[in-house]
């Protein structure tokens, strides 16, 4: 069956999300559910890595990434912490806390990690050769969710409060215009760094005298596997639609973006 015709736009979830994600909603208002996509539609997808590589060949759906590589390029004054990508192998040889997580995927779970021993724990079962960011610990006073939308900001909620989840509103808070400035500023210095559809998470931190000294990037994440939280369904929807739709529709300035399915072998 061949998709990315004349016919309609259509969202395929993941096995069990469409039942969960509180981003049906909005595709439903739509109309971008059906039970099944037809000969013809436009497919998109929402969902995690591992089963979007079992069918993105079927579904002929481009799904926009950022590199593993792009946080540690960043310039320093828009991380403001140090920040390294390296092997599995070398972070089991941490001696002192830091934050770890897979750059794209979620093979494992993305914390603080009080060393290697303590990563080597959760993370034994995956190749010493899978590449691992791993980051100087902060303490963020809010972090917020941004889902940017060709450079912009489309939609945005805070998530976490001092490492707490306290979803809340980006729009009317004493952060809104040093959030919205420093968009701006990435956009400025690394703005072709990332596809146009893409989820970026920001944070506020300092020292103990001036907790909310600098506003940095925490990470960015495929839109098409990131929790909206508080954020309007309806605008993140336009943004996860741009960031998984069909493949023939990818702008020659994302195609760099586009994920490559992971092929597992047979064993």
């Amino acid at each position: 069956m061949g998709f990315d015709g004349g016919g309609r736009d259509v969202l395929v979830f993941a096995p069990g999300l469409r039942e969960r994600s509180p981003l049906a909603r909005a595709a439903w208002w739509r109309g971008l559910l059906p039970d099944a996509p037809r000969s013809g539609d436009r497919v998109h997808y929402y969902g995690g890595p591992l089963y979007a590589d079992t069918v993105l060949d079927d579904l002929g759906v481009g799904l926009l990434e950022p590199a593993d590589t792009w946080l540690t390029s960043l310039p320093r004054e828009l991380l403001n912490r140090a920040a390294r990508l390296c092997s599995l192998a070398e972070a089991w040889g941490l001696d002192k806390r830091a934050f770890v997580k897979p750059p794209t995927s979620k093979a494992f779970v993305a914390r603080v990690y009080d060393d290697g021993s303590d990563l080597l724990a959760s993370t034994a079962h995956l190749s010493p050769e899978t590449l691992v960011q791993v980051a100087q610990v902060v303490e963020f006073a809010a972090e917020y969710r941004l889902f940017l939308l060709g450079g912009r900001i489309h939609a945005s909620s805070r998530y976490l409060t001092w490492g707490r989840l306290d979803p809340g509103w980006l729009e009317g808070s004493p952060h809104e215009g040093r959030v919205h400035d420093f968009v701006a500023t990435l956009g400025r210095l690394a703005g072709d760094s990332l596809p146009s559809a893409v989820v970026l998470d920001v944070g506020l931190h300092g020292p103990a005298d001036d907790p909310e000294r600098h506003v940095s990037v925490v990470e960015a994440n495929m839109a098409w596997f990131s929790q909206p939280y508080h954020a309007d369904l309806d605008r993140v929807l336009d943004v996860v639609l741009r960031a998984a739709g069909p493949l023939s529709a990818v702008s020659e300035r994302d195609r760099p973006f586009v994920r490559q399915p992971v092929k597992v072998a047979d064993g």
